[in-house]
């Protein structure tokens, strides 16, 4: 799945390129991200569990690279809610979603670029699909459905 997310979202991940990686768990995901912006693009990855950020942080530190990045502000992590995706970074290239949220959140198409490419598995019924929604450069916003997936929810921090 992250190589089809890395594939449908080329286009919008050129250097210096702004992501938002949202459920970036072990943080693969945006390190790979960060490679493809890299020199002088970005990379947030946003979690809501707190041992998740620590250990995307913890696993980027483990090569000099990453620790280049992490330094630089390339890449950071933060804690927090990514159904609400991270305004302070606003506006994104690209979006990844790599949990399956509940419904189309409109604040995340909101942070988008115009152009701007968000990739998200959104539950519909029983099932989920992988969505690619485009903002184009006049601000219209086209929704793609492109294959069914399982994926975990987009959820509520554990209390």
């Amino acid at each position: 799945m992250h190589a089809s997310a890395c594939e449908s979202l080329l286009d919008y991940l050129q250097p210096g390129s702004k992501v938002l990686d949202i459920g970036s768990g072990s943080g693969y995901l945006t390190a790979v991200l960060a490679n493809l912006v890299a020199p002088n693009g970005s990379v947030i990855g946003i979690d809501h569990i707190q041992p998740l950020v620590d250990m995307g942080k913890q696993n980027m530190e483990k090569s000099e690279e990453g620790r280049r990045m992490l330094d630089s502000g390339q890449v950071r992590f933060v804690t927090g809610d990514g159904r609400k995706g991270w305004a302070e970074g606003a506006p994104y290239d690209a979006i990844h979603v790599g949990a399956a949220a509940a419904e189309h959140h409109e604040t995340l198409t909101d942070q988008l670029k115009a152009p701007g490419r968000l990739f998200v598995p959104v539950q519909e019924g029983g099932l989920q699909y992988i969505f690619v929604i485009d903002k184009k450069e006049d601000g219209s916003v086209v929704r793609n459905k492109l294959y069914g997936v399982r994926y975990v929810p987009l959820t509520d921090a554990p209390v």
